[in-house]
């Protein structure tokens, strides 16, 4: 070969060998950048960073606003050892993370090169990307610090440091606490301004919000009155001024300077829900009340749309979290409904019932708690409120018993323990074993809530059973007995949480003892409560009667055999909707544990008088504390316990919940009845699920789904019959059997396509 090609060819394959190296390295910083850890949390908190001015989102860094003499909030981490988290993004199937290394320091230049003067885990060998508690050297309280993290996967790639992120400490650091994020205001400008007559306009601010108008007036003297009238429903095109119960209006007037200003209206405190029980607004909101209509008299200059702005307060929340679309235009609306009532009613930073007392209780705390979850990637607000729930305890027996459900499934959907180790003891009280017989059934009036189990459950006051509520019209005549059939359905489940409580922190004779407890109540509650002769569950020992509540709270908390789940199943069609919004929670729950998703789907789209789309019927944009005004006399339009539904979508229709805790693994078991098609965006801890479902019932099935790094899935899908075809992206798998569903276990992170034909 001549030297000239000879050179030629050579210089040919050290360019084509630049060429290939490029590409590598090019793809490497690719696969790089796309592993980067997003969504850094401290203490379950996202944005530590972000500041706020009165409420309002600031642009301000952190470490400025603490110099500058204005009035600014920001979250403030208050443990001695905070823990850290992250998502990670991967683009390829089953990536599951391998090591990672944190750096935290006390200033962002020493972090930029790399350096954790506080803390450098060095490279960890371990999957875990949440709840990695604090190893460095102490924090010290009133200071800011920085972090940020790198990881690498099972595809041997290895990110680059995540863009850093910084908290501040409180002023006073504890062992255990639950941080929250301050309350966020934000401007809403009208969907519609009329002009009624030649001084007066109507104003639609299309939902209901929790918030004060804020109004620039012109006069040309002092001479005039301008009253304003707020409230949550209208009548013929004017604010109701006289609605039923606790729909709330208010009036209010302004008497303009000369010349231009803006006003705001400040909100006069309401009795009841500023008492010592209710959760009071801070100081840097100020008062607040529900309205969606602005009704203005006496005005006689032009009225346009930035002349007037609600001023709205929520606890952080982002809307693009979650979705939910479906071939039912009324599930639609429901969804819709319930979601934005969940951000609507969170004004007070913790969960409560309703404007008209503005105080927490245990019910409407764990419905909450689940559609939160669902719909926002949230959880500092549910533990906050149920930990304060602990010491602050309601009167009725079962919810008591529900502060343990509550603290499970914080542990379910956070993969945190730290809260069930600080109130372990608290949870054992609030089973309330102490008030069993020797047959494990519980009873509040036999003469055993002595002083001291009172002291146990940190309650001062009268305990007695509810079942639900109103009592006049929502329990289906329920008869009350010593032994109560629904608080002791409610007992079980109490019972059978605190045996994995106890078994997941260790505490190996307390998880005997609970499980012994829950299995000889069962036997108990289905001997005694159980009538063989009709099928069904009685209200109570001594009582003759059936209601929808004793059987439907059996049956959610798995304490039906399944040789009567028919006949339970039966009756339950026969009542419809006989339970509050309250109940409905836990009828649902049981009807799709049944695996009766056709009822299901009945329910949830009704348009009877008792259902959620009755709500939008009647004109609330946040759902109702009953079923409709008659139902309740003093009801009001804004109970997040009535908006179940942005729960039992995700977790029941569309089958997301997590298997393991911290969603680890996920289960997936969509339920369609006759949908023909619905797609969701479902917020975790661990990052989005998103689920996709076409349907033609009976004959075939697709579903897609897409599922975070560093989880997997097992997932539900209808059996039609042992011929059926199971496909995994196009190519065959094998499946088992469980009931009406087939069964694939081991789905791997990222996208994967399921058909069943």
């Amino acid at each position: 070969m001549p030297f000239t090609s000879s050179l030629r060819h050579f210089k040919f394959r050290i360019l084509l060998l630049i060429v290939t190296v490029n590409i590598f390295i090019c793809q490497t910083a690719f696969t790089q950048d796309k592993l980067v850890p997003y969504n850094l949390s401290v203490n379950l908190l996202l944005n530590t960073e972000q500041t706020y001015l009165n409420g309002f989102l600031s642009s301000a860094p952190l470490n400025e606003s603490l110099l500058r003499n204005e009035n600014f909030q920001f979250v403030e981490i208050s443990m001695n050892k905070p823990f850290f988290g992250w998502n990670i993004h991967s683009d390829l199937q089953n990536t599951i993370q391998n090591s990672y290394r944190i750096l935290v320091s006390s200033n962002i230049d020493s972090l930029r090169k790399g350096k954790g003067d506080l803390w450098d885990t060095g490279k960890v060998l371990s999957d875990e990307s949440l709840n990695i508690l604090y190893g460095g050297k102490p924090l010290e309280p009133d200071k800011v610090y920085f972090w940020k993290v790198q990881i690498g996967d099972n595809h041997g790639n290895e990110s680059s440091f995540s863009e850093p992120s910084h908290f501040k400490t409180a002023k006073n650091l504890q062992d255990y606490s639950t941080d929250r994020y301050p309350l966020q205001k934000q401007d809403e400008k009208p969907i519609s301004i009329d002009q009624t007559n030649k001084n007066s306009y109507f104003i639609d601010f299309g939902k209901a919000a929790f918030g004060r108008i804020r109004i620039t007036l012109y006069s040309e003297n002092t001479n005039d009155t301008i009253t304003i009238h707020l409230g949550e429903d209208q009548r013929n095109g004017h604010v109701n001024r006289n609605p039923q119960g606790s729909i709330r209006y208010s009036r209010y007037q302004i008497i303009p300077k000369n010349g231009c200003h803006t006003y705001i209206v400040t909100i006069k405190p309401d009795k009841r829900n500023t008492g010592s029980q209710a959760i009071l607004m801070p100081d840097y909101i100020g008062e607040v009340t529900p309205f969606r209509y602005c009704e203005i008299e006496n005005y006689a200059h032009k009225l346009t749309n930035s002349d007037i702005s609600r001023e709205t307060v929520n606890y952080s929340f982002n809307e693009s979290d979650s979705y939910f679309h479906s071939s039912d235009t009324i599930l639609n609306q429901v969804w819709e409904l319930s979601k934005y009532s969940i951000k609507a009613t969170s004004f007070t930073g913790v969960y409560i019932d309703g404007d008209r007392e503005r105080i927490p209780y245990e019910a409407d705390a764990l419905i909450n708690q689940l559609s939160h979850y669902c719909v926002a990637r949230e959880y500092s607000l549910a533990r906050y409120t149920h930990e304060y729930l602990i010491n602050h305890p309601t009167w009725p027996t079962e919810w008591i018993l529900q502060s343990v459900l509550i603290a499970w499934e914080d542990y379910l959907y956070t993969g945190n323990k730290l809260s069930l180790e600080k109130y372990y003891e608290d949870l054992k009280a609030k089973t309330l074993t102490s008030l069993s017989d020797e047959s494990g059934l519980i009873s509040t009036r036999t003469g055993k809530v002595n002083k001291e189990v009172l002291s146990s459950i940190h309650f001062n006051g009268q305990l007695r059973d509810i079942v639900d509520w109103p009592h006049d019209g929502e329990i289906d005549s329920y008869e009350f007995t010593d032994i109560n059939t629904v608080v002791n359905a409610f007992h079980y489940q109490a019972l059978t949480i605190m045996t994995k409580i106890a078994t997941l922190l260790n505490k190996t004779d307390d998880s005997n003892y609970y499980k012994a407890q829950a299995q000889r109540l069962k036997k108990s509650f289905n001997e005694k409560l159980f009538d063989k002769k009709i099928g069904l569950y009685i209200d109570g020992i001594g009582s003759k009667h059936s209601s929808l509540h004793a059987n439907m709270f059996p049956l959610a908390f798995g304490l039906v055999d399944d040789k009567n789940i028919t006949s339970i199943m039966k009756f339950i069609h026969s009542k419809d909707m006989a339970c509050s919004v309250y109940g409905s929670q836990f009828l649902l729950e049981g009807i799709y544990n049944a695996g009766d998703a056709d009822y299901g789907l009945k329910l949830l789209t009704s348009t009877t008088d008792r259902s959620w789309y009755n709500m939008i019927r009647s004109g609330s944009t946040v759902t109702m504390e009953a079923w409709d005004n008659k139902y309740k006399s003093n009801q009001d339009w804004n109970h997040a316990w009535g908006a179940a539904p942005a729960n039992l979508i995700p977790r029941k229709l569309m089958g997301i919940e997590p298997i393991e805790s911290g969603f680890k693994k996920i289960r997936i078991k969509p339920q369609p009845s006759m949908l023909k098609y619905a797609e969701i965006k479902h917020p975790t801890i661990q990052g989005d699920v998103y689920v996709k479902f076409t349907n033609d019932p009976g004959k075939t099935f697709a579903l897609e789904i897409n599922i975070p790094a560093n989880t997997t899935a097992v997932v539900y899908l209808p059996y039609y019959s042992k011929n059926q075809r199971v496909t995994l992206n196009d190519k065959p798998i094998k499946f088992t059997k469980d009931g009406n569903f087939a069964v694939v276990d081991n789905i791997s992170s990222g996208k994967s396509t399921l058909k069943v034909n």
